[in-house]
């Protein structure tokens, strides 16, 4: 389960760069693009959003990857992979929006959405053990 530790570092390290992005450049980059009042403070928004919602999931994925193995390591898997397809759909899907001024379809927010709340459920799943056959 290395490899779940290893992308919620490097997601981790990306969302910050993002996030920082955000605080300290994002409005006059939007401003010299010709984006203009409440369009500016809406991107703005998004962008918090979906950095929040990336960075808890980075977290998540963290956890995940550090509890101990054996501990229902298919269902840590489908978690941490609804987890990684959380971020890259509903994240991405309004990051596209802020940087890009347009999404690819529609969906894509929402499916992330449901991803997140899929990871959960399996995150949940863990607290039950599988009974022994004797």
């Amino acid at each position: 389960m290395r490899w779940i530790v290893l992308i919620a570092g490097l997601l981790g390290a990306v969302g910050v760069a993002i996030g920082a992005h955000a605080a300290h450049g994002l409005e006059a980059m939007l401003l010299q693009q010709g984006v203009v009042g409440e369009q500016v403070a809406q991107r703005l928004s998004q962008c918090d959003v979906a950095s929040r919602y990336h960075m808890l999931h980075c977290l998540a994925l963290l956890s995940l990857g550090l509890l101990a193995d054996g501990l229902g390591t298919k269902r840590r898997a489908c978690a941490a992979s609804f987890f990684l397809l959380g971020i890259m759909l509903f994240s991405g899907g309004l990051y596209s929006m802020v940087y890009l001024g347009q999404m690819g379809h529609w969906a894509i927010v929402p499916s992330g959405g449901l991803c997140f709340i899929l990871g959960w459920l399996f995150t949940a799943s863990l607290a039950w053990k599988r009974s022994a056959v004797t």
